[in-house]
């Protein structure tokens, strides 16, 4: 099943891992719409919204850039009805924004708790209900989160309790919607990676040079997520996927050709997640 075009309504795609997952269905002529807050290149953060929409569009794609806010409903109700009227429609809702606060609960300010929790779990739940409407009208509609499986040991619970509830809401979000939209054939998963993926916020908040070098590139991300995305919804809905999972089950043999830094990287095991690959699995 291709891509070709279906829209695509992702938010916080001007770079990173939302990114990757757009350029992928550009290549299948998909249509792009995606809502993030950078408008003016960033000190830290390479790319804006225009900077991404150029390249959906020279990978072979429509994009649709929006300057917006996934914490005011206004913004997120009316991106979205702008996506719709442009494109015809709705197919895919990727809810990709995200914010990261590892600290304690000693040291964590509320304003960045706050934050997390508005960005992370009420914004996937605001752009995943704002599009349900427009999905129920598509051929394959899907709604994929970018967050992880839930566990609750303690370890991935301590010492970054606040952050493990914004994602775990993002989670239950996937799941929830899944349920709730079976009988509308909408499927929602979650999706997240084994290792470390070469973003802004590994480099800047997960270790810096020494973290990327130990990472997956956005790519196994990408790809991960096109394959979701282009099941039957009505034979693929209420999971909580990782990408080597996903990509191994659909053929990969090689996922050394993800790794950033070359096929003899070591890799790091990323956040909730126990072994960087499939049981069995290695490379």
């Amino acid at each position: 099943m291709s891509l070709r075009a279906k829209t695509l309504f992702i938010s916080g795609a001007s770079r990173g891992v939302g990114l990757a997952i757009a350029l992928r269905a550009a290549r299948d002529g998909a249509n792009v719409a995606l809502i993030a807050k950078t408008a003016e290149p960033h000190p830290k953060l390479a790319g804006t919204v225009y900077t991404a929409a150029q390249a959906i569009e020279d990978a072979g794609g429509q994009a649709l850039p929006i300057v917006g806010d996934i914490r005011d409903d206004a913004q997120v109700e009316a991106a979205v009805a702008q996506a719709a009227e442009r494109f015809g429609g709705i197919d895919v809702c990727v809810n990709n924004a995200s914010a990261i606060n590892l600290a304690g609960v000693e040291a964590m300010e509320m304003k960045r708790y706050d934050l997390m929790q508005d960005i992370n779990t009420r914004g996937t739940y605001a752009v995943s209900k704002a599009c349900i409407p427009h999905l129920r009208r598509a051929d394959n509609p899907h709604i994929l989160t970018l967050s992880p499986p839930i566990s609750l040991e303690p370890r991935w619970l301590a010492p970054f309790t606040a952050y493990a509830i914004a994602k775990y809401g993002m989670t239950l979000c996937a799941l929830g919607f899944a349920e709730e939209l079976r009988e509308a054939g909408i499927a929602s998963n979650a999706l997240w990676p084994r290792t470390l993926v070469a973003t802004a916020a590994v480099q800047n908040l997960l270790g810096g040079e020494e973290a990327m070098r130990r990472a997956r590139t956005p790519d196994v991300y990408a790809d991960a997520a096109y394959e979701v995305i282009t099941r039957p919804s009505r034979e693929c809905s209420g999971n909580a996927f990782l990408c080597e999972d996903v990509l191994v089950e659909a053929g990969v043999t090689d996922l050394s050709k993800y790794s950033a830094a070359g096929p003899d990287a070591e890799l790091a095991v990323d956040l909730f997640v126990d072994a960087v690959n499939p049981p069995g699995r290695a490379g």
